[in-house]
């Protein structure tokens, strides 16, 4: 199997329908990404099949937990080198997606992929997640987060929930530590004005990857105090100190 045949047929397992320019778009991507690897560090994962599995079918895992076709905004935090939020944006076209860094090389990357792709209604945002997530631009502005691999789910939630409006999601992909995460991560949902909806686990096709996916929604506006400036949220986890 070709990777092309990989990618449509994996997608297809996970409930997405990738057109021909799509599959394009995203071996383009995986070809820039491991060009501009060799200049910066953004991934570990190079190879062809493992970048296909790896990296794009596990972001495409988002759409066992909310259907994407009928989401308008969404907002990835963290995003390194465009997981999920570039994957979700090429694979789901009707989405307009903000992708947060705070690594401003990371960004000229995604924007080089964004121009040479042509996408449109994407934006790279530069700024850390403690001081965007307070400014009005982008408190409470988006349907849905989706967050992979940026922290325990205590911290990722007060990085990302202030982004969600009232009524939208916060979907965070983790893995198997989920249930040890989910004590203290609770506690702290709940404060910044969250609640779990649905645990899924879904496994990336042809891999023995189980993604658990926490699907938390968000039901009252965060309190102003958070997030807490830069540091806080990582040394003191809310779920330890309330």
């Amino acid at each position: 199997m070709d990777i092309k045949e990989q990618l449509i047929e994996g997608a297809r397992n996970l409930n997405v329908q990738l057109t021909d320019q799509q599959v394009e778009q995203l071996i383009q991507y995986k070809e820039i990404l491991v060009e501009w690897n060799e200049k910066m560090n953004l991934t570990a994962i190079t190879e062809d099949f493992e970048v296909i599995t790896k990296h794009f079918l596990d972001c495409l895992t988002v759409q066992s937990s909310i259907d994407l076709t009928k989401v308008e905004t969404l907002v990835d935090v963290g995003t390194g080198a465009g997981f999920p939020g570039l994957v979700l944006k090429i694979a789901f076209p009707n989405v307009k997606i903000t992708l947060i860094d705070s690594l401003n090389k990371r960004l000229k990357f995604l924007q080089h992929v964004i121009d040479t792709l042509g996408l449109q209604n994407i934006e790279c945002v530069h700024g850390r997640a403690e001081d965007l997530g307070k400014n009005k631009l982008y408190r409470e502005k988006f349907e849905v987060c989706a967050s992979r691999a940026v922290a325990n789910l205590a911290v990722l939630s007060e990085y990302t929930l202030p982004f969600v409006k009232k009524g939208g999601y916060l979907i965070a992909l983790k893995g198997q530590k989920l249930d040890e995460e989910l004590v203290e991560g609770e506690k702290a949902i709940k404060i910044l004005g969250g609640e779990i909806d649905q645990i899924f686990d879904v496994v990336v096709p042809y891999t023995d990857l189980n993604h658990r996916i926490a699907k938390i929604k968000k039901v009252k506006e965060t309190p102003r105090k958070f997030p807490r400036k830069a540091g806080e949220p990582t040394k003191a986890p809310l779920g330890q100190i309330q």
